[in-house]
């Protein structure tokens, strides 16, 4: 992989980990939506699964 698609990759973690922290945020804040710790890791499943996918298509 390029350095540029790795910056990439690194930005796109970073924006990911930002989501992630203010979606837990909110819900900590109104806790009738759901329990934070579920709503983060679902999250943040669903971020590592997209950055897989752009890592492996980026790598070919």
């Amino acid at each position: 992989m390029s350095t540029l698609a790795l910056l990439v990759v690194l930005l796109l973690g970073l924006v990911g980990l930002m989501l992630v922290s203010a979606l837990a945020y909110a819900v900590h804040r109104r806790p009738a939506l759901s329990q934070p710790l579920t709503v983060a890791l679902t999250g943040a499943g669903v971020f590592a699964a997209m950055i897989t996918v752009i890592v492996t298509v980026g790598g070919r």
